[in-house]
């Protein structure tokens, strides 16, 4: 039996199992995913040494720093034949979420970016080309949707990015400074930072308003953004999965196209599978377990 799993610190709250078991048992595959409590302290001991995990996802603390380790190891990513696209979206982020391990090496993508934008496509019905977009949150998701909504294929217009935390902020634009020029200049043209104050403005000029922040995670957290400020020609995704969140709860009153996180978080999980085994995702039996582990975490 193939053994596989999500790392993590912590992780216990992780619904990756459900999904993936139950897609291996769909496909047949002789396989089993378990959760990896890893402290940071520990994580290169694990990668490095647990290959008995043939293949495994990485969630927070460890994204950046696990790409940081692989590279510094391992020369598998560096031969493998990436498309552009795939490279964009690890350059970008600076983070992977996906490992797998091929011979005595280990390959890596980042399948966040991807699967947002296959939620974009098939759960909120939305066209990218020659949109606009306000982005709440730049931290890992928010980068990660940074990723995806730049990348040339989507021939969007702008993205306006508003983070409260000014070290996330910070750390993003140091981090694009270290992208070729190439890519520096289409982020350039694409992204504009904004303040508190502009988003009132922003929000005029967008067609799409993502909130990859935590807020709305909890109970009682009031809405990410002003409800008087969501107008018609708006379509509203929100990260947060585990419950509506009080922007979605607006968006739907005033018949705006809306989504919750759940499908960046299946799709993403979909390309990951498909990554490890080769074979197509079994997405439906997927999203029923998504489900299911809500209702029963609830």
């Amino acid at each position: 039996m193939n053994i596989y799993g999500v790392i993590g610190w912590p992780v216990k709250h992780s619904l990756s199992p459900a999904m993936h078991n139950a897609a291996f048992k769909e496909s047949g595959i002789n396989a089993e995913y378990e959760l990896f409590p890893v402290k940071p302290e520990e994580l290169e001991d694990f990668i490095l040494n647990r290959k008995d995990v043939v293949g495994f996802n990485i969630t927070v603390p460890h994204k950046i720093r696990a790409k940081e380790i692989v590279d510094n190891n391992f020369s598998g990513n560096k031969n493998a034949k990436l498309i552009e696209e795939d490279l964009y979206y690890v350059k970008l982020t600076g983070a992977i979420n996906t490992v797998k391990r091929n011979g005595g090496s280990l390959e890596y993508r980042n399948t966040d970016a991807p699967g947002f934008l296959r939620a974009l496509r098939e759960d909120l019905k939305f066209d990218t080309k020659n949109k606009s977009a306000l982005l709440i949150g730049c931290g890992g998701a928010g980068r990660a949707i940074i990723a995806a909504l730049s990348w040339k294929g989507m021939n969007l217009n702008k993205i306006y990015v508003y983070e409260l935390n000014k070290g996330q902020v910070d750390a993003a634009k140091n981090h694009f400074l270290t992208l070729s020029e190439k890519w520096q200049d289409i982020l350039k043209k694409k992204i504009e930072f904004i303040s508190l104050e502009e988003i009132a403005v922003q929000i005029k000029k967008s067609q799409l308003l993502v909130n990859a922040s935590p807020i709305g995670m909890k109970e009682g957290d009031l809405p990410v953004i002003d409800k008087k400020l969501l107008h018609k020609d708006l379509s509203v995704y929100d990260v947060v999965y585990n419950r509506e969140t009080e922007l979605v709860k607006d968006a739907k009153l005033l018949g705006l196209r809306c989504a919750s996180g759940l499908g960046m978080l299946l799709y993403q999980g979909a390309h990951a599978f498909e990554f490890w085994t080769e074979k197509k995702a079994p997405i439906e039996v997927m999203r029923r377990a998504l489900k299911s582990a809500i209702e029963i975490n609830k």
